[in-house]
Order: C-alpha cells, then sequence, then structure tokens
C-alpha cells in the first residue's frame, strides 16, 4: 500500500510556496520613494518620477543617473541628465543617453520629470 505521507504533504507545501509568493510579489514590483534636498523621487519599474523644488539647487540620483534642474524659461525647462543638458519643452520628451527625459509639469513651486528607461515607457 502506497504511503499517504508524501501526497498530504504536497498541499501543505504549495501552500505555504504560494502565500510566501502572494505576500513578497508586491513588494518586489512596489514603487520605491526617495527624498533628497530639493527633491523627491519615485521609482517604479518603467522608470523614474523626479519632482524638482523650484527656487533651490536641486539634484537627484536615481537608477544611477544624475539628474539636475538648471532652468526654466517659459515651458522650456533643461536639465543636466548624466552630465549631458538637454532643453524638453513641458509636456513632450527628449531622449539623453539612452533614456526618455519627460518633463510633465510646471509651476511655480516644483517641476517634475519623468525618466524612462524603455521598458513600457509613457
Amino acid at each position: 500500500m502506497p504511503s499517504t505521507h508524501y501526497t498530504d504533504a504536497m498541499p501543505v507545501r504549495r501552500l505555504i510556496t504560494l502565500s510566501a509568493f502572494a505576500i513578497l510579489l508586491p513588494l518586489a514590483v512596489s514603487a520605491c520613494t526617495m527624498n533628497g534636498p530639493g527633491t523627491t523621487s519615485e521609482c517604479t519599474v518603467s522608470g523614474c518620477t523626479i519632482t524638482f523644488d523650484r527656487g533651490v539647487s536641486a539634484k537627484a540620483s536615481v537608477v544611477g543617473i544624475d539628474v539636475e534642474l538648471v532652468s526654466v524659461n517659459g515651458d522650456m525647462v533643461t536639465l543636466s541628465v548624466a552630465g549631458q543638458q538637454v532643453t524638453v519643452p513641458v509636456g513632450q520628451s527628449q531622449a539623453s543617453n539612452g533614456t526618455d527625459v519627460r518633463v510633465s509639469e510646471v509651476t511655480d513651486d516644483k517641476v517634475v520629470v519623468v525618466l524612462a528607461t524603455g521598458v513600457n515607457a509613457n
């Protein structure tokens, strides 16, 4: 007669494995938020959103890329991305060092920039 010990343990192991997977999966794909002097950065799998405070020397380092707000002139935003200056109109994007740089918002208080590395770049 076959032993039922092995077959009885399989559903328990499967339940433990699936439970651990269900708990850890959201942590693996959740956003990572970082704060620095004059900046807030939030990164996901598809890229990072950086909010620069205006009127301060603001710089952020995300996914190994240094990004600095250089100037805002009307609806044109100049950034330094990995040492390369790029000027991007609000609502548009520009490629810089293999990264898609989009300026999504400019107000009197902040500038919001989205860096996309090519995965699901919107």
